[in-house]
């Protein structure tokens, strides 16, 4: 079957989180994300937006119920989301100057990418990378 490529997909992961107000304004005031609303009386749920990517957060009632990839994962490794980006040096310097936790520092992989981690409000891992010029 060919590959049809006249059509980009895009993909939003899913965060239960403690607090949405809160992680929103994290992504916001730390990550440089953005969010228009929320919804629900209190606020349950916001999608945070920057350059073309988005995040759901949601807040449930069942408190405890956040997992993220690096707790249940055997050597704590796994990410809960890996971001393309256009300048990790640029975006790793932009977060250092926030104050943001960096989980591990810049550097470049042997697969081919240049990246670095983060832990958000709620401990989830994102993964900020671009590929590297062969």
């Amino acid at each position: 079957m060919a590959e049809n490529n006249s059509k980009q997909w895009s993909i939003a992961p899913y965060f239960i989180v403690e607090d949405v107000v809160a992680s929103a304004d994290f992504y916001r005031d730390k990550l440089g994300f953005n969010y228009e609303r929320f919804w629900g009386d209190p606020p349950s749920f916001c999608m945070v937006k920057r350059s073309g990517i988005v995040i759901m957060l949601a807040e449930i009632e069942a408190k405890g119920s956040i997992r993220p990839n690096r707790l249940v994962e055997r050597d704590g490794g796994a990410w809960d989301a890996y971001i393309w980006i256009d300048n990790a040096d640029e975006l790793y310097a932009e977060f250092k100057s926030k104050g943001v936790t960096i989980a591990r520092d810049l550097c470049d992989q042997i697969y081919g990418c240049r990246d670095f981690e983060v832990d958000d409000h709620n401990g989830y891992r994102l993964c900020f990378g671009q590929g590297l010029e062969s």
